[in-house]
């Protein structure tokens, strides 16, 4: 059966041509702020991938195909939706099949990137390990998916209200380089450093790029994980976001919130909380990953051409 791919003009013709290519999520969009600040959120990412040397391909299911990149009308059109399916690979297949509007998590997005000859995906955070998962066993998919799709994926580092720990752990057991870029510390999402040293550290976008094209050499499975600390004008101190997050925590817990509906929770609580700034440096975040993605897949790109 033909792979049920639709891709946009300006995505079709860079991969044709060998050009660098840049996937983005699309959970941001339906699931992480309201209508139409998602959709200037979107475009601003995109056209940071654009001035950076590469093309976007923003990643959704819609109209029972995975959209590798999206035309502007349909990106406003995705930005408008509401009751998207926020996919995963356990729904991935599920949502295509019933022709449903799906939003790919970290996780789907790589599955789909790698589909379409993507090697490189900017994001904002992974999931990982929630805390208290050694009761709950909530663990993401996203730290499967990156022992098992080989995409280098680059991020802020994990969501500061998951147990780094172990998420850390996990990854490691799956066999996942991670990658500090340009310090020593694993950052922690809306602050740069999380208190934990990362297992590898990475100064430029050749080496990640190099060591991305030796795992394919060697047959290796999965992908990388490039945390990218937050701009320093941007981030929310440790010393400063810590009590927040143990805060929105706190009430949680006491509200018996649970599951799948934890992580919304918290992130509207610590939204309200820093009183708008963790949503600020979140778009600071993803911006900076984009770039760094955007130079990664450049390099690897110019390697392929030699």
């Amino acid at each position: 059966m033909t792979l049920p791919l639709t891709f946009s003009a300006d995505v079709r013709a860079a991969l044709d041509a060998g050009h660098p290519v840049v996937a983005l999520e699309s959970t941001i969009i339906t699931h992480g702020m309201p209508y139409p600040r998602n959709l200037e959120a979107a475009q601003a990412v995109e056209a940071e991938v654009r001035a950076a040397g590469a093309v976007p391909a923003t990643i959704a299911v819609m109209n029972g195909s995975i959209q590798i990149g999206l035309e502007a009308d349909t990106l406003e059109e995705l930005a408008r939706t509401s009751g998207a399916m926020k996919v995963s690979r356990a729904d991935l297949a599920v949502c295509i099949a019933r022709g449903a509007v799906g939003a790919t998590t970290v996780a789907a997005t790589m599955i789909c990137a790698d589909l379409a000859g993507i090697s490189v995906f900017a994001t904002g955070g992974i999931g990982g390990v929630h805390r208290g998962a050694e009761e709950s066993f909530d663990i993401s998919a996203d730290l499967l998916e990156l022992g098992a799709t080989p995409v280098s994926v680059v991020c802020a580092g994990a969501k500061a209200i998951l147990d780094i720990p172990k998420t850390l752990e996990v990854l490691e057991t799956h066999g996942v380089p991670v990658f500090a870029y340009g310090q020593d510390d694993f950052p922690a999402f809306w602050s740069r450093s999380s208190g934990l040293g990362a297992p590898l550290r990475a100064d430029t976008a050749a080496e990640i790029a190099a060591a991305h094209m030796m795992r394919a050499t060697l047959g290796l499975p999965g992908g990388q994980l490039i945390a990218n600390p937050i701009p320093q004008d941007a981030e929310i101190p440790r010393a400063e976001i810590v009590p927040v997050i143990e805060q929105a925590l706190a009430e949680a817990s006491a509200q018996g919130i649970a599951a799948k509906e934890v992580t919304p929770f918290l992130l509207q609580r610590i939204f309200e909380l820093t009183e708008g700034r963790s949503l600020e440096a979140n778009i600071a975040l993803v911006l900076n990953n984009a770039r760094l993605g955007a130079q990664i897949a450049g390099e690897i790109a110019t390697a392929r051409a030699r």
